[in-house]
């Protein structure tokens, strides 16, 4: 009774929805359009020197690009391994809120579950959350899970692989593919101010403390740009509301 009553405002059938064909195609547009950053992922990983295999494992296993170029970065500036996966794991935390929103909207079979949590992320949410109906989500969800899931491993190893074959990626540039992308991918992600500021702040704190702390560590404090942020959003719209008040006095 409680869950029918938590998903009231879902409906199950598509009355109303997208037809599906454009559902799958929008899904595939950005299972494809991300999934061949994988590539940049590929070269970012083998030339911070992780190999092939360890590589395409992160791929296959970890799946959240976000976390992934944060693990590689840190090792790459000469972080320690724990260090490393601690910046990864707190960006990944994300997808964990993800799941609570997904779980009601897409009401999966329980045997389902653990297989469909792997592809628990960005682009998989934004592309079930701008569906109307239930049916569009779950195809929406799937479409772009399987297209970028396979795509983002494929041009992993081809990157990999690539870097493997060309030696030294800094001679190249490519050592400027990672952060590249995942600034890409960022970037659209910050709509408001106060995004924006503390996208700012982070990377003020980031590359203001890279000379002066241990690889990796600058990662995990510019982490304290967001509640910084939000502290600063919350005391001005108080200053905000107190001014309004003493108006109407």
């Amino acid at each position: 009774m409680a869950e029918q009553t938590a998903l009231a405002d879902i409906r199950d059938d598509d009355r109303g929805g997208r037809p599906d064909a454009a559902v799958v195609r929008d899904a595939l547009g950005v299972g494809i359009a991300v999934g061949l950053s994988g590539f940049a992922f590929g070269v970012t990983s083998a030339g911070s020197g992780l190999t092939v295999w360890q590589t395409c494992a992160l791929s296959l296993l970890v799946f959240t690009g976000a976390s992934q170029f944060a693990l590689v970065g840190a090792l790459a500036a000469g972080g320690n391994p724990l260090t490393a996966a601690a910046g990864a794991f707190f960006l990944g935390v994300r997808n964990a809120f993800y799941g609570l929103r997904l779980s009601q909207l897409l009401a999966l079979p329980r045997a389902v579950r653990p297989f469909a949590a792997q592809w628990v992320i960005d682009e998989t949410t934004a592309v079930s959350l701008a569906q109307r109906d239930r049916r569009g989500a779950r195809i929406g969800f799937a479409v772009t899970g399987l297209s970028l899931y396979v795509l983002w491993n494929l041009t992993t190893l081809l990157g990999a692989l690539g870097a493997e074959a060309i030696g030294d990626t800094d001679a190249w540039g490519l050592d400027a593919a990672g952060p590249a992308v995942f600034l890409a991918l960022l970037a659209p992600m910050l709509k408001s101010t106060t995004e924006r500021v503390a996208a700012a702040l982070a990377v003020l704190l980031g590359l203001g403390l890279l000379p002066v702390l241990p690889g990796g560590v600058p990662v995990l404090v510019a982490a304290l740009a967001a509640p910084l942020a939000l502290w600063a959003e919350g005391r001005r719209q108080g200053r905000a509301r107190g001014e309004a008040e003493e108006e109407r006095r």
